[in-house]
């Protein structure tokens, strides 16, 4: 896997020759930083070890990590941050069965996660379901448009260069990697699946990134021909923001 200093020297690479570019994580941040206030009460299902939510934890009311995973939850790396008091609360459960009450929650976000619902109806529903209305869903997944996740669907095919591939896509270990199955990440999929779940699409926008090939310059500047080349709704990533009807 590529470090992660280096993957964002070629991030910066990147935005110096594309005026107003910005990774799909900092477009992440930005838009939470949009929506979430004081009294904010927000679940981050598949949290795993930690993620965005690390940033904004301390500042709202109520925030929740779920993972179907227990040793991850119990290694979140809120429990290590210095000056905090406590932790961040968790629950064990599947997306499809959340163990929360109706209308429960003001945001719920989806990092990496759509990509391995079995059954995204069913986990968009119970999204829905603990969502107040007008409460925010906002995710981040993969495009399977994009060819190098038509490399990653084809290499389930061959178990030993998906172990190697998965890593360099989501910039997770081997023990963070899970089943994958593309049900939830075409943009069009995702506009039906929204309204079959009650939601109405705010935004939903692919984000193009070259970083993700970088081994050395020259790779960098090959994938960086490649996004150029490419239509801009196949951009590697998918950042979404679904408001509850």
């Amino acid at each position: 896997m590529l470090p992660l200093d280096k993957q964002n020297h070629y991030r910066e690479r990147y935005k110096r020759r594309r005026r107003g570019w910005r990774s799909s994580g900092e477009e992440l941040e930005a838009l939470m930083r949009r929506r979430l206030h004081p009294h904010s009460r927000v679940l981050d299902v598949g949290c795993g070890r930690g993620g965005v939510l690390e940033l904004f934890w301390q500042t709202v009311a109520l925030p929740v990590g779920l993972d179907p995973d227990f040793p991850s939850l119990r290694e979140h790396r809120t429990r290590r941050q210095p000056f905090a008091t406590g932790s961040m609360p968790s629950a064990c459960a599947f997306v499809e069965h959340l163990p929360f009450r109706a209308a429960e929650f003001d945001m719920v976000l989806a990092i990496w996660v759509l990509e391995h619902l079995p059954q995204p109806h069913a986990a968009l529903s119970e999204i829905a379901r603990v969502l107040k209305p007008g409460g925010y869903f906002i995710f981040l997944t993969p495009n399977a448009w994009h060819p190098l996740i038509w490399a990653n669907r084809a290499s389930q095919l061959l178990p030993v260069v998906q172990k190697a591939l998965v890593p360099r896509l989501y910039g997770r270990t081997e023990a963070d990697t899970f089943r994958v199955h593309y049900r939830a990440n075409m943009p069009q999929w995702l506009k039906q699946l929204a309204r079959a779940s009650g939601f109405q699409v705010v935004s939903q926008r692919a984000i193009q990134d070259p970083s993700y090939l970088a081994f050395n310059s020259m790779l960098f500047e090959l994938s960086a021909l490649l996004e150029s080349i490419l239509p801009p709704a196949w951009g590697v990533h998918l950042l979404g923001e679904w408001q509850r009807a």
